[in-house]
């Protein structure tokens, strides 16, 4: 009965080394998949008060501007491929670096937008800010955003 204990802890022990083993090499071979950190041109800026840009430069400019400042777990895959389609997915709705790309209304509606999803504390996402704290939004942020919201019309 010894034998068959031994035998079947050896027979584990195997099992997560060769788990490990391979846990090990498909994160490495993920590495040598490509993501494209680039950041394109700014074309434009968001006609806004200093203020305001104060505090999306802060808060918001890290997906939704052509600004984007990978942090150091962004070159890691898979993490690397979930940030980029975030940045993808955020420019793709709301970009800063183009804003002249809107006209007069969009702009008010993206500013609108923008408010909204603040209010509602959809942005920043909450998944966001444990690692980059200083996109947290204070109540004066928000009532700096607030007023500029207001004030698109």
């Amino acid at each position: 009965m010894q034998w068959l204990r031994f035998f079947l802890s050896y027979i584990r022990m195997r099992s997560q080394k060769t788990i490990l083993i391979a846990l090990g090499a498909t994160f490495l071979a993920a590495q040598i998949v490509p993501v494209d950190r680039e950041n394109p041109p700014v074309e434009s800026e968001v006609s806004a008060p200093q203020d305001v840009r104060a505090v999306l430069e802060r808060a918001c400019y890290d997906c939704h501007s052509n600004q984007s400042r990978w942090p150091w777990y962004g070159y890691l895959a898979p993490a690397s491929w979930l940030i980029a389609y975030d940045i993808e997915e955020a420019r793709d709705h709301l970009n800063f670096s183009t804003w002249d790309r809107y006209d007069e209304d969009e702009q008010i509606d993206k500013i609108e937008e923008a408010w909204e999803e603040v209010e509602e504390g959809e942005m920043p996402p909450f998944f966001y800010l444990p690692l980059h704290p200083t996109a947290r939004l204070d109540e004066a942020d928000r009532a700096v955003l607030r007023e500029w919201a207001k004030n698109a019309d």
